[in-house]
C-alpha cells in the first residue's frame, strides 16, 4: 500500500511539472510575440552612446531613423516629450505634446511612415488641453533650472536633454544628466517652483 501510494504520488508530481512545463512554455512563447523588441521611452534626445541591438538589423536602422526623424521635426520641443517602440515593422509613436506643438502627432506619424521598411504607425501620442497656468508652470520651471548651479548646460543643444511635462500644475521631469547630483538638484528647484502641486523625477543618469 504505501510503494502504491509513493507511485501515485510520483505520477502526479510528474504530470503536475509537465503541465507546468507546458504553461511555461506558451506563456514564454506569447510573450515572445508581444515583448517589443526596441523599446525608447522617451523623450527623443541626443543618443548619448546609445547603440540599437534588437537583434535586427532592419529594426536597428529603423529606430535610429526613427529618433532622426522625431528630432527634425519643427515643433518639438523641451515642454514635450516623445517616445517609440519598433517591433518588427511597425513602429508605436507614444508620448505627450502641448496644445501649442499639437501639429506634431499628425507630422511624427507622416515622417515615421516614409522610413524605409516601416510598414505601419500606431499614434499614441497625447495632446494635452490649453492651460494658462500649465504654461506659466512651465517657464517659471524652466527659468529656474537654467539658473541652477550646473543645470544649464543640459539645455544648449538644439534637443535639450532634459524636457519639462506640465499637466494640471503636476510636473514631470524626463530626460538624462550625467549623474546624481544634477538629477536631485532639478527635482529640488522643480519643487520650489510657485503653483506646482507635484514633481515626478524621472531623470536618468548617464555616463558623460
Amino acid at each position: 500500500m504505501y510503494k502504491r501510494t509513493l507511485m501515485l504520488l510520483g505520477l502526479l508530481l510528474g504530470f503536475s511539472l509537465m503541465m507546468a512545463g507546458q504553461q511555461t512554455g506558451a506563456a514564454s512563447a506569447e510573450g515572445a510575440v508581444a515583448t517589443p523588441t526596441i523599446t525608447v521611452p522617451g523623450p527623443v534626445v541626443s543618443d548619448y552612446n546609445q547603440v540599437f541591438k534588437g537583434g535586427d538589423p532592419v529594426e536597428d536602422k529603423i529606430a535610429k531613423e526613427v529618433r532622426h526623424e522625431l528630432l527634425m521635426l519643427p515643433y518639438y520641443g523641451l515642454f514635450d516629450n516623445l517616445g517609440y517602440t519598433v517591433q518588427g515593422r511597425t513602429v508605436t509613436l507614444t508620448g505627450t505634446l502641448t496644445s501649442q506643438h499639437a501639429v506634431t502627432k499628425r507630422d511624427a506619424e507622416g515622417a515615421v511612415k516614409r522610413i524605409e521598411g516601416v510598414e505601419k504607425v500606431v499614434n499614441n501620442i497625447n495632446v494635452l488641453p490649453p492651460s494658462p497656468m500649465d504654461d506659466r508652470i512651465r517657464q517659471r520651471t524652466y527659468n529656474a533650472l537654467v539658473r541652477t548651479g550646473g543645470l544649464s548646460k543640459y539645455f544648449w543643444e538644439a534637443a535639450p536633454s532634459i524636457h519639462i511635462i506640465v499637466q494640471n500644475g503636476r510636473i514631470t521631469l524626463d530626460g538624462f544628466v550625467l549623474n546624481e547630483m544634477d538629477k536631485n538638484m532639478a527635482g529640488i528647484t522643480a519643487n520650489t517652483v510657485p503653483g506646482v502641486f507635484q514633481v515626478t523625477n524621472n531623470l536618468r543618469v548617464v555616463k558623460g
